[in-house]
């Protein structure tokens, strides 16, 4: 991939398309698609060691919850067993993992009719400690 590319797909969704473009994307696809909601999932920004997702743009049935909608996530990307998966909606909250997609969409959904959602990680779970500092 050309270097600028590579930069125009590490920049976030809404600066890569103005609004009026992004507003017209959601009318076709919920034209097309009926039953599914049009969802961009990105990386924060500020999160190095994950990697970015081969897609932002993901189409899902309003009935699939959100902790379905994680695993499928966590299944795309390749993350180490010391680390977990956290969704933001909206860029700012956590929301309930048995909540439905179409409820979180009603709630939470953008100006332009996309729903955004941020990823990110934390190790958890005991990490292995590196093996250059003793045991206390």
């Amino acid at each position: 991939m050309a270097p600028f590319e590579k930069s125009m797909e590490m920049m976030p969704f809404k600066q890569r398309k103005c609004l009026a473009t992004r507003k017209d994307e959601v009318c076709n696809i919920r034209s097309k698609f009926p039953n599914k909601l049009p969802v961009i999932v990105e990386r924060y920004v500020r999160e190095k060691n994950l990697p970015l997702l081969d897609k932002t743009k993901f189409l899902v049935p309003f009935e699939l919850t959100l902790g379905q909608f994680l695993c499928l996530l966590r299944n795309k990307i390749a993350l180490d067993q010391t680390q977990t998966l956290f969704l933001l909606v909206g860029g700012k909250s956590m929301s309930c993992m048995s909540s439905s997609m179409g409820e979180i969409y009603s709630h939470f959904r953008d100006s332009d009719g996309f729903l955004y959602i941020t990823y990110a990680s934390q190790e958890v779970f005991g990490a292995p400690q590196s093996t250059d500092k003793p045991p206390r």
